[in-house]
């Protein structure tokens, strides 16, 4: 047992708001630049990059867990993660039958592309991926439960696109264990409605720029750096083997 390093929320070139420099190489080489050992991929409304930064991880010891970030019918955003191409997959069968058809526009919102491991453009998305999907929150998490992933609501503290923001408070017996918040927003106010819930705070980094991956962290402990590994963690969270890099004011 060790403790593993990560970013659990990373954008790569396929999301509009990604840098076009957030290829499949350059997202490893930073995240071996900054000793990260597991990163995931979390483009939004999107899991079709993450196996090409695979591709490009297996000749290094870094994970890289297949993720996504999800636009709520609410706008809220929330972060999912999948242990195999089966789920995954399905999961963005669910998505893309719900994702509005609107016809992305790169010179305002920016190009959605698929990169492979040469850096080579495989595959463009016509939909605009930052869309609301036509689902609501509680809809999504019990989606992403029941296509065996784990969901996370993303940077809850941020004043837009976050659960507090949207719905202004968390519904009670939602079914997720873990919460991110947001390395931007330096304060604590977001606790209060948390109360006595025995959630587990992620930090992420939310990179959008190769030199953003792991500007926050989180560490896991575990019995070595496999998926299966990760997701016994992420599954069955406890305060003895998650912690963070994250500080507030």
């Amino acid at each position: 047992m060790k403790w593993y390093k990560a970013d659990l929320h990373i954008h790569s070139v396929l999301s509009p708001c990604g840098s076009l420099d957030m290829s499949p190489k350059n997202i490893v080489q930073s995240a071996l630049d900054k000793e990260l050992e597991i990163i995931a991929i979390t483009d939004h409304n999107s899991t079709l990059q993450a196996k090409y930064v695979r591709k490009v991880a297996q000749k290094h010891e870094l994970l890289v867990v297949t993720g996504i970030e999800v636009t709520t019918k609410e706008e809220i955003h929330v972060l999912a993660y999948f242990q195999n191409d089966e789920d995954a997959q399905s999961f963005q069968k669910y998505l893309d039958e719900r994702l509005p058809n609107i016809e992305n526009n790169p010179d305002f919102f920016g190009y959605q592309v698929v990169v492979d491991e040469n850096d080579e453009i495989v595959y463009e998305e016509p939909k605009l991926l930052i869309s609301a999907i036509d689902s609501n929150f509680e809809q999504v998490v019990e989606a992403i439960n029941n296509h065996n992933g784990v969901p996370v609501p993303a940077h809850i503290n941020k004043p837009k696109n976050s659960i507090l923001s949207q719905l202004g408070f968390i519904p009670h017996g939602s079914a997720f264990s873990a919460i991110e918040v947001s390395r931007r927003v330096r304060d604590n106010s977001w606790q209060q409605w948390v109360g006595n819930k025995d959630y587990f705070v992620l930090a992420n980094s939310d990179a959008h720029f190769p030199e953003n991956i792991g500007d926050e962290t989180t560490s896991l402990y575990m019995k070595d750096n496999s998926i299966e590994a990760f997701f016994e963690v992420i599954r069955n969270i406890d305060k003895n083997n998650l912690r963070t890099s994250l500080t507030v004011n």
